[in-house]
């Protein structure tokens, strides 16, 4: 039983975030298959099915926030980017222009909704965690930004013709359900800067102990083997400053109290030495003498 131990933040601004990181991808393909991964990620009938065992060493406070990482994947890259339509997230088939999602545009005749890249790479690895022979309850609800949710993709837009080409991608998406309720497409469509990059998978709400182990029970579908990804399992809590990447809240801070430090000296500046008055009887109003 291969054990994952607890690395923690104990220094700078959120020395109360803890987090446990797995790198599975490599793990969790076969011996006989290691030399040759691609095969073994294409090859649908091998089972994909992979157990990890974590180990928590310190106490977690919930919630318990579930991330995937990617590693080398660059989801800045220009015509990845562009593929994609946002006018046709949030109006469907009324919006038929899908030029720009192409290859990944159309299929028998019918734009693809959703079109684009982006939506056909969904991530598509899936995580049970377990104590013991007691499933641990994940709340996947509420993981994307709620203004995406309301005003980026429609209550009405449904992916029926999603991922019904001869070239499959990623994940699948419920044709039943409207996009505005297929989280896990609007976490991923938020496109990531940088090739190292994490997204919300789901919470955990209840705490978990010190020495206590989990069992992750993997679905090891994505392929990163092609490009020379790497893929990782992330338990992190929070703190007030966010999560173990505090540099969002650390830059927050400081810009703003720049912004107040120059303000206030400004403000000094103007006490000590005021800008003087313009002499109101220049003002043309209060001329005399001036004919109409």
């Amino acid at each position: 039983m291969q054990l994952k131990f607890l690395q923690f933040r104990s220094s700078g601004a959120a020395p109360k975030v803890l987090e446990i990181v797995d790198r599975y991808d490599v793990e969790c393909v076969p011996p006989s298959f290691r030399s040759n991964k691609l095969e073994y990620i294409k090859d649908s009938s091998i089972p994909k099915n992979c157990s990890r065992y974590l180990q928590v060493n310190k106490h977690m406070k919930a919630p318990i926030y579930i991330y995937y990482q990617l590693d080398n994947y660059y989801q800045n890259h220009r015509r990845y980017v562009k593929s994609r339509s946002d006018k046709q997230l949030l109006y469907g088939l009324k919006y038929n222009y899908t030029g720009s999602c192409s290859p990944e545009d159309a299929n028998n005749g019918l734009p693809i909704v959703p079109c684009g890249l982006i939506a056909w790479s969904l991530f598509n690895d899936t995580y049970s965690f377990f104590h013991g022979a007691d499933a641990l309850k994940v709340n996947r609800k509420n993981i994307a930004w709620e203004s995406d949710r309301n005003h980026k993709f429609g209550k009405h837009v449904y992916p029926f013709n999603f991922q019904n080409g001869s070239l499959i991608g990623g994940a699948l998406l419920d044709p039943a359900i409207p996009l505005s309720d297929q989280e896990d497409l609007i976490v991923w469509m938020r496109t990531a800067a940088l090739p190292s990059f994490h997204k919300l998978y789901g919470r955990i709400e209840e705490d978990l102990h010190a020495d206590e182990i989990l069992e992750v029970k993997i679905l090891n579908n994505y392929n990163t083997y092609s490009f020379g990804g790497r893929k990782k399992l992330v338990l992190s809590t929070s703190s007030w400053l966010g999560g173990h990447n505090n540099f969002i809240g650390i830059a927050y801070i400081s810009i703003g109290s720049s912004f107040i430090f120059i303000a206030l000296v400004f403000m000094l500046l103007h006490v000590k030495n005021p800008r003087p008055y313009g002499d109101t009887t220049n003002i043309s109003w209060t001329w005399t003498g001036i004919s109409s």
